[in-house]
């Protein structure tokens, strides 16, 4: 699989486009620090991004399945590298107008973007080898976070916030020109239309495909778990460094989570050999809130980067076995489709969570929003768990 050519382009750009993004979300928290007090403006300005994105998925995933994945993904890599542009005339003008425009088509171009990956991770590589690839993937984008959160922390220091952009920027054009080498085999994913099977024409047809396969629409839900830490991550760690009166616990807080994940992610093919898709979900999913309810103790450091270890590693293992369950169990002429959908249903959850977060922190502050959100996170999981176990005594009855 390492020696594949196209492998290797997707991770390099994988890593160079974490780098930009990372250095670009530093310094949005910083802009915004020093512009806006409300946890729950900040929140707003962050979620008119997301609507953006959430505008445009249906015709993202149509265009992802209609069209040439690297083109898309061509396209979508232009859009990003112009966004950073309205972030430096935001920088240049100290306003916030510029900062939403900049949020806006960077999350547009994430809305065409990650669907065309998704759907040509598939197509790079044989079906066996797909969750290795997840795994090394999210470890690129993890270790591509971790670098570029500590390098930002450093270049904020030693250069203006313009320059940290204009960094993100060269990092933004050169995944644009190596993305100019893919050379991926669009006609594997075309099987069905071979057999007389047409692909579907309308974005709701995939509807059906999800409801009709078990696992997916499981997988599907689960999801919610994880979306509930993530969506207001950013939030949280601002608040957690206001708590303890440390900026420096910023990084240690993205290197933790993002080394455990890595750990996770690493790991995850020798842990899915012994267990199953499901059990690694469940598992993962009642660890996330574990580690909320260890954030009550948020200005504790040490409990802190214990809370986010345990975070980093329970995603580590969940992302990969789920990206690996929607890859194998939907048709791959549905993937554009389905990728846009889960990429819209992520950002509506994500903007969900970003907007509750920021009025939670604002009333009732860090500690006791964490413990509704991990009390939270453990009731659903023993929802999804108890029927799932039911679901598979009953079919495993009727068998007998």
């Amino acid at each position: 699989m390492l020696r594949n050519k196209n492998v290797w382009i997707l991770l390099t750009g994988e890593f160079i486009a974490g780098l930009g993004l990372w250095l670009g979300i530093i310094g949005n928290l910083e802009f915004m620090q020093d512009k806006i007090p409300s946890d729950f403006m900040k929140s707003l300005l962050l979620a008119s991004g997301l609507l953006a994105g959430i505008a445009v998925g249906p015709y993202a995933g149509r265009l992802t399945d209609q069209s040439s994945k690297k083109t898309v993904m061509l396209i979508a890599g232009f859009v990003r590298a112009l966004s950073v542009v309205f972030m430096l005339i935001a920088i240049g003008t100290g306003s916030i107008w510029w900062m939403v425009m900049f949020l806006i088509l960077i999350q547009i171009s994430a809305a065409f973007y990650f669907p065309a990956l998704q759907a040509a991770l598939p197509l790079v590589v044989a079906e066996k080898d797909l969750l290795q690839l997840n795994g090394v993937h999210m470890n690129v984008s993890t270790m591509s976070r971790v670098i570029g959160t500590a390098a930002a922390g450093i270049f904020l220091v030693i250069m203006p916030l313009s320059m940290v952009y204009t960094i993100s920027l060269g990092a933004y054009i050169i995944l644009f020109v190596i993305t100019l080498f893919l050379n991926i085999d669009e006609q594997k994913g075309d099987e069905p239309s071979k057999q007389g099977i047409l692909p579907p024409s309308s974005f709701k047809d995939v509807f059906p495909i999800i409801k009709g396969r078990p696992i997916v629409y499981m997988t599907l839900i689960m999801t919610l778990v994880p979306l509930l830490f993530i969506g207001g991550f950013n939030l949280l760690v601002i608040n957690i460094s206001e708590l303890q009166d440390s900026s420096a616990i910023k990084g240690w807080i993205y290197t933790a989570e993002g080394t455990a994940f890595m750990i996770g992610a690493f790991f995850i093919k020798q842990i899915s050999s012994k267990s199953s898709p499901y059990t690694i979900l469940f598992a993962s999913s009642f660890m996330i809130g574990l580690s909320q309810l260890m954030l009550y103790l948020a200005d504790i450091p040490f409990l802190t980067i214990a809370a986010f270890l345990l975070f980093g590693f329970s995603v580590g293992c969940f992302f990969p076995t789920a990206a690996t369950i929607f890859q194998t169990r939907i048709p791959k002429q549905y993937h554009g489709r389905f990728f846009s959908f889960r990429n819209m249903l992520d950002r509506v959850v994500f903007q969900i969570v970003l907007l509750i977060t920021g009025f939670l922190l604002d009333i009732i502050g860090l500690q006791l929003m964490v413990v509704l959100f991990g009390t939270l996170s453990i009731i659903m999981t023993t929802i999804f768990y108890t029927r799932h176990s039911r679901t598979s005594t009953d079919n495993e009855s009727r068998a007998h």
